[in-house]
C-alpha cells in the first residue's frame, strides 16, 4: 500500500528514532523502505522483532512491512527521505556529525530528482545550512528546486506509556515555503498531534537543544541543591514536593547519580560549541554539564563515607549495582551514568556483582535475589520497578548493610527501620 500521492519514504537510521518512525509511516499507508548499515538489526527487522522494545509498537508491527534495503541505490526510488542517524559527543564531549554527514551523502548520491529531505537527528542551529545543504549542492542538486531539505527535530521518550512516535507534537523547518509546506503535509498525515511550522530551518534546529538544555539546567540545579541540602540534613525531595504544591510558576525535576539518555547529556554540547564559533559563551549551559557529570562520582563517595560506618573500604568490599540502563523499565544504555559508576567502583578495587533485567549482556548476575545474596552493600543506579518493589525486610534477610538509592526510588524510612544505612541523592 502506497501513501498519499503513491509517496514512498525511505528512513535513514533504523534506532530508536528512525524504527518507530518507519513503523507509523507503513501504518499510516506508506510504502516505507528501510536503510542501516547495522546487518543483525536488518535481519532482527526483516523478522518482525520490535528492535526498541517499545510496547505500543507490538500491536503495529505485525500489521506493516518494512521494506528492507541493503543497496543504498534503492533509494532513488523514494519520494521522502528521513535522516534518523546518531548525533553523538567525543570523549571530550565535541560534537560529532559524521554521522549526519555520511547519510547525506549517501541520499545525495542515490536522490530522486524533487524528493523531500527530512533532518530528525537533533541537531544545532546551522548543521542543515553548513552541512547537509553543502553536499547536496555538490552532488549538483539546487535547494528549493529539485530537492527540498526540511528539519523536523525528533522528540521521543522511551518507555513512556502515554507519549511516543504517534502523538508528541513537533516543529518543522525548511529552507523555502515548499519544502515547509511539503513536510508539514507528511506529518500531518502521520501524526496525531500538532506540528507547528517555524519561520526558518535554524528556528526548528534551535527548538530540539533549547528543550533538552532547558532540562538539563533544572536537574543541575536540584542535583546542587541535594548536595547542599544533605549536608544540612534536609531531605530535597520532601522540598520539591512541597514547591510543587504552588500551582504557578514552578516545574518539580529530581535529583539523581547521574543524567543518561541521547538527548539530556549530549544536546547542551552542540549548542556550546556553536556559540563558541561566534565568540559567546555559554556559561550557564556549561556549570549545568560539569554539575550533572558529577554525580556519578558523588554516588561512589556516598558509598565510601557509608562503608566507613560499618569499617569497610572499598577495596574487598562486595557491592551490588542494581540497574545499568539510563531509565527505568527500559534497556537503554546511552550515555547511562550507571557505567561511569560501575567504572569508578571498579578503579577502586571493588568486588562488583551487576544485575540489569532490560540489559542481561552487562549482567554479572542472572538475578536480584542471587545479587542481593551475595552482596554487602548496594547502589540503585536505576528505578526499574523491579528494584523499587523489593521489600525493604528483604535487604535485611540478606544481610545487605549499606544501601545507596541512586533514585531515590526506595522507602527511606522502611530500609533504615530495618538498621540498614541509606543514603539517597539529598536524602
Amino acid at each position: 500500500m502506497k501513501g498519499k500521492n503513491n509517496q514512498k519514504v525511505c528512513v535513514i537510521g533504523l534506532g530508536y528514532v528512525g524504527f518507530p518512525l518507519a513503523v507509523l509511516c507503513a501504518a499510516k499507508g506508506y510504502e516505507v523502505f528501510g536503510y542501516d548499515k547495522d546487518e543483525e538489526k536488518l535481519k532482527r527487522i526483516e523478522k518482525g522483532e520490535n528492535i526498541v522494545g517499545e510496547e505500543y509498537l507490538n500491536e503495529m508491527i505485525p500489521k506493516v512491512k518494512i521494506n528492507v534495503i541493503r543497496d543504498e541505490s534503492e533509494i532513488r526510488n523514494c519520494d521522502i527521505n528521513i535522516i534518523a542517524v546518531p548525533t553523538p559527543v567525543d570523549k571530550k564531549y565535541f560534537p560529532d556529525l559524521r554521522f549526519v554527514a555520511s547519510a547525506s551523502e549517501t541520499v545525495a548520491k542515490n536522490l530522486k530528482p524533487g524528493a523531500l529531505v527530512i533532518v530528525e537527528s537533533t541537531i544545532n542551529p546551522g548543521v542543515c545550512d553548513e552541512v547537509v545543504k553543502p553536499i547536496f549542492e555538490k552532488a549538483g542538486y539546487s535547494v528549493g528546486k529539485n530537492v527540498f531539505i526540511a528539519h523536523c527535530p525528533e522528540r521521543i521518550n522511551p518507555g513512556d506509556p502515554q507519549w511516543n512516535v504517534t502523538n508528541i507534537p513537533r516543529v518543522v523547518g525548511s529552507f523555502e515555503e515548499k519544502g515547509l509546506a511539503r513536510a508539514l503535509e507528511f506529518y500531518r498525515s502521520i501524526i496525531f498531534a500538532e506540528i507547528m511550522p517555524m519561520k526558518s530551518i535554524f528556528e526548528a534546529e534551535a527548538t530540539k537543544i533549547m528543550e533538552n538544555s532547558f532540562r538539563d539546567i533544572n536537574i543541575a540545579f536540584v542535583n546542587e541543591l541535594a548536595k547542599s541540602f544533605n549536608l544540612m540534613g534536609i531531605d530535597v525531595t520532601n522540598v520539591i514536593r512541597g514547591a510543587a504544591t504552588k500551582p504557578f510558576a514552578f516545574m518539580a525535576h529530581w535529583p539523581s547519580c547521574g543524567v543518561g539518555g541521547h538527548c539530556i547529556p549530549v544536546d547542551p554540547y552542540y549548542l556550546i560549541e556553536k556559540a563558541k564559533e561566534l565568540n559567546f559563551d555559554h556559561k550557564f549551559l556549561r556549570v549545568a554539564r560539569e554539575i550533572n557529570n558529577s554525580m556519578p562520582l558523588y554516588t561512589v563517595e556516598l558509598l565510601q563515607d557509608a562503608l566507613n560506618l560499618v569499617g569497610k573500604a572499598y577495596k574487598g568490599s562486595v557491592i551490588g549495582v542494581l540497574g545499568v540502563s539510563y531509565k527505568a523499565n527500559v534497556g537503554d544504555l546511552r550515555e547511562s551514568p550507571a557505567l561511569k559508576i560501575i567504572e569508578l567502583l571498579e578503579e577502586r578495587k571493588a568486588l562488583l556483582h551487576i544485575f540489569d533485567p532490560y540489559v542481561p549482556g552487562k549482567s554479572t548476575l542472572k538475578s536480584v535475589d542471587e545479587l542481593l545474596e551475595k552482596s554487602e552493600a548496594l547502589i540503585i543506579a536505576t528505578n526499574h520497578k523491579e528494584f523499587s518493589d523489593i521489600p525493604p525486610e528483604k535487604f535485611k534477610e540478606r544481610g545487605i548493610k549499606v544501601i545507596i538509592d541512586g533514585k531515590n526510588c526506595l522507602d527511606k524510612e522502611k530500609i533504615l527501620e530495618q538498621g540498614i544505612i541509606y543514603r539517597g541523592i539529598g536524602r
